[in-house]
């Protein structure tokens, strides 16, 4: 019998965690559709699912923030990466400004009813207020609290004195070089938790679906195809605007098909594996083989962006944001969105590269604006779906990015790879030559 047993588990954790979310989502959506509020019952295993998504907020932030500030050493803050960490806080920031602008054009979740969960009531804050409130009083306080923008503030003023003190002393430089290191591996450990709540997330999944659509009815379940649906329409949006016209078209002045001819490894790879950290050997083996971009840049910006760029993040963050404000009735102000704004870019610097962390990062952005985290369970359901469309999103704006500022630098041969693969560059003309 415990033999038969181990036999079981093993094939049963031989399934993709992919595939037995997605299962227990329809199972979980079913049990609702057929038994109706009986299914209250399992409940309370949904809102453990969602204890321990807020348990891992914090340390994931602490950590990695400061595994990717690493990157940053004073050597390399020059021209080389203020350009790449000013162009990635400017795409994010575009990335968000589009999911809300898609979520008002598209309203997923409106005339939906839900009464899992009641918004707290709030004025939205003033522009005064957001400013302050990126400066905590207490730094200890703030990770206690869970004040996010607090934390995430002090985090990175924090590890940027960390690598200056490193450059500065040499006598300190081996212990600053512990700290960081002592941060990876808790980072490590941090990702390692994920994955163990990520596999309860298959029994939290499916008690949040059951008991949320046996008290809601199927009209929750079938309000997601909106959600995926303006997610995809943002990612393309952006890519297509702020990656192939503003970057690559206008700023660099190549052909957007020779770029994405460039970037399809990562991009497929990307949205097979849903990490950005996993894609990396292949992100960094498309910038040198088919870009030509310099190891001088993209071996900064690619792991810089693993960590840190994340627009994908930024527009599905936002667009849910909006999706539980409508399925819950209350549609929020553009003061509110611009606070949801502010709050997205900043939630998506501390978005771990992995599968499944977008998931934890939004239960901060609803507890920000005071929407129920009962949400983050339907969320959830679909999240293998919009995670591969966020984080091809972000691996394709980390080539972008690289290419942009490889291209300021004289650090692209444009004369091979993609670029000269059919006469595909604009007018003949080779980027950077004067």
């Amino acid at each position: 019998m415990a033999h038969l047993i181990r036999s079981l588990w093993r094939q049963y954790r031989s399934v993709g965690l992919i595939y037995r979310i997605s299962v227990a989502f329809v199972l979980g959506s079913a049990a609702g559709i057929v038994f109706g509020e009986q299914m209250a019952v399992v409940a309370p295993l949904g809102d453990l699912f969602l204890r321990l998504l807020n348990m891992l907020v914090i340390p994931i932030i602490v950590f990695t923030l400061l595994t990717g500030i690493r990157q940053l050493s004073p050597a390399r803050l020059g021209r080389i990466g203020g350009a790449t960490v000013g162009l990635y806080a400017v795409t994010t920031t575009i990335a968000g400004i589009i999911g809300l602008a898609v979520a008002n054009v598209l309203q997923p979740g409106r005339g939906v009813e839900f009464a899992g969960g009641e918004a707290q009531s709030q004025a939205p804050p003033s522009v005064t207020e957001v400013l302050l409130g990126l400066v905590p009083n207490n730094p200890v306080a703030a990770m206690a609290d869970g004040n996010l923008l607090g934390t995430v503030f002090f985090v990175i003023v924090f590890g940027i004195a960390l690598t200056y003190v490193r450059a500065r002393k040499e006598e300190y430089a081996e212990s600053v070089d512990s700290v960081f290191e002592a941060f990876e591996v808790g980072a490590e450990a941090m990702f390692v938790v994920v994955r163990g709540v990520l596999e309860y997330g298959v029994v939290g999944v499916f008690a949040l679906m059951a008991s949320g659509i046996g008290t809601e009815g199927i009209g929750v379940f079938t309000s997601l195809g909106a959600l995926v649906l303006a997610v995809a329409v943002g990612v393309t949006v952006h890519v297509v605007f702020t990656y192939l016209f503003l970057l690559m078209g206008v700023v660099v002045g190549v052909s957007p098909i020779s770029f994405l001819a460039g970037a399809k490894d990562a991009m497929l790879t990307a949205f097979a594996t849903r990490s950005s950290s996993g894609t990396l050997p292949v992100t960094m083996r498309n910038a040198e083989e088919d870009l030509r971009i310099e190891e001088r840049v993209y071996s900064f910006a690619l792991p810089v962006g693993a960590t840190a760029n994340m627009d994908g993040a930024a527009i599905w963050q936002a667009i849910t944001v909006m999706f539980a404000a409508n399925v819950v009735g209350q549609p929020l102000a553009l003061t509110e969105q611009a606070f949801v704004l502010l709050v997205a870019v900043l939630i998506s610097i501390g978005t771990a590269g992995v599968p499944g962390a977008g998931i934890v990062m939004l239960t901060v952005i609803l507890t920000q604006v005071g929407l129920p985290l009962e949400v983050v369970g339907f969320v959830a359901g679909v999240d293998p779906i919009l995670g591969r469309i966020a984080t091809m999103n972000n691996v394709t704006g980390d080539l972008a990015v690289s290419t942009v500022v490889g291209k300021w630098n004289d650090a692209v041969d444009f004369d091979g790879g993609v670029w000269t693969r059919g006469r595909e560059r604009l007018g003949g003309v080779v980027p950077g030559d004067d």
